[in-house]
């Protein structure tokens, strides 16, 4: 398993819009995105900070359902 990577939150969104993730707000430094699954629509919160903290962007993938080497692929 890969390590969590010490991103801006910049290409963290632009991975994520890569997995089929929809930006649909931003209120403050806070951008919400949602994923249309066939059971369920899953939500996130990403901080637009420069750069995100590990811990934080290891919360978010956990929310997401996608793995650490999932998301690196992405990039």
């Amino acid at each position: 398993m890969s390590k969590v990577p010490n991103l801006p939150y910049t290409q963290i969104i632009s991975a994520l819009e890569r997995d089929g993730w929809v930006v649909v707000r931003q209120r403050g430094s806070h951008i919400r995105l949602q994923k249309e699954l066939p059971e369920k629509t899953l939500k996130i919160t990403v901080p637009a900070h420069r750069p995100v903290k590990r811990s934080t962007l290891s919360h978010i993938l956990k929310q997401a359902c996608m793995s650490v080497d999932r998301f690196l692929d992405l990039l």
